[in-house]
């Protein structure tokens, strides 16, 4: 597994595509269906193949809208690793700048960056992305 992380518009998902060209993207509406689910599933590539799963923060933020609870999303998350060793995930920094107001958001950004910690920590390589230059972490 891989994990690309930077800010919005700096190339993350164009860097991850060049290196796999031939990879299945499902964003994060396209990967809430495929997590879990057995139709989904039989669309996407078998384990030999690439699959890039781009907007990984905002599939955080849409479960926790619907108010699906952090432990549960992380269940997928670790489900969906564990079945497609050639992932690779995608995701904005979010955790930068002013801390919001509304409990929501300052809950999504926290989640959102935990489950991040516990990728980077499965992942075989981990860059951040600045420019459409990647910086190799890990």
């Amino acid at each position: 597994m891989e994990l690309y992380l930077g800010g919005m518009a700096q190339g993350k998902l164009e860097l991850a595509c060049r290196r796999h060209p031939r990879a299945l993207v499902l964003d994060e509406k396209k990967l809430e269906e495929a997590l879990g689910m057995d139709k989904a599933r039989a669309e996407m590539p078998d384990v030999e193949e690439w699959v890039i799963w781009d907007h990984f923060h905002l599939f955080v933020k849409s479960m926790l809208a619907k108010g699906t609870e952090p432990a549960a999303i992380w269940e997928l998350v670790a489900k969906g690793i564990e079945e497609t060793p050639n992932l690779c995930i995608v995701s904005d920094e979010i955790g930068n700048g002013i801390v919001p107001m509304e409990k929501e958001e300052r809950t999504y950004r926290e989640e959102t960056g935990r489950m991040l910690c516990k990728i980077a920590g499965k992942a075989r390589s981990v860059e951040r992305v600045v420019c459409g230059i990647p910086v190799k972490i890990k």
